[in-house]
């Protein structure tokens, strides 16, 4: 545990480990997926994901916004907390990447069904009706390759108060 600062100035002590930030990106299903608009104004959205292959796998009708956006510049954002997840709380992962937008079969034949798990918690019959109407002439596949990431655990940083508390109450008796 670092030692705790005399203040918050400084939180990039309480970094969210790697296997801490592999479970959150797969206990969770939804982020805030932001990007610039044509004014250069940043814009997000909550959305549904999944991660897989060290990437961030995303869906829109490619009449959305967001979709010439990111055709325009693909430098977007994802975020991803714990809020929502068995994972203890304040948690997150922000990343950094570069967005493609794929609409090619063999994407949407492996995305599909995978997102409609992670949504539908399973392979029944909701998830497949779900996928099925997942699949519509306009929708494409967002592939979101991280660049660079920034990531916080907030539990960390509560152990490291509590103990700092308790060594100044104690040095003050």
């Amino acid at each position: 545990m670092a030692e705790h600062p005399e203040n918050y100035e400084d939180v990039t002590v309480y970094g969210l480990d790697d296997d801490m930030e592999e479970r959150l990106l797969l206990a969770h299903n939804e982020c805030t997926f932001i990007w610039s608009n044509k004014e250069g104004w940043p814009v997000g959205v909550i959305m549904s994901y999944v991660w897989h292959d060290g990437c961030f796998w995303l869906t829109a009708s490619s009449q959305r916004a967001r979709i010439s956006a990111v055709r325009r510049d693909p430098r977007v954002c994802v975020v991803v907390t714990s809020t929502g997840t068995s994972l203890p709380r304040n948690m997150t992962v922000t990343w950094k990447g570069t967005c493609e937008i794929l609409d090619d079969q063999a994407t949407k034949d492996w995305f599909y069904p995978a997102l409609a798990e992670a949504i539908m918690g399973g392979k029944g019959k909701r998830a497949e009706a779900f996928r099925d109407f997942l699949d519509s002439p306009r929708r494409v596949i967002l592939k979101v390759v991280p660049t660079q990431r920034i990531g916080y655990d907030g539990t960390k940083m509560g152990q490291a108060t509590t103990e700092w508390m308790k060594s100044r109450a104690s040095s003050a008796e």
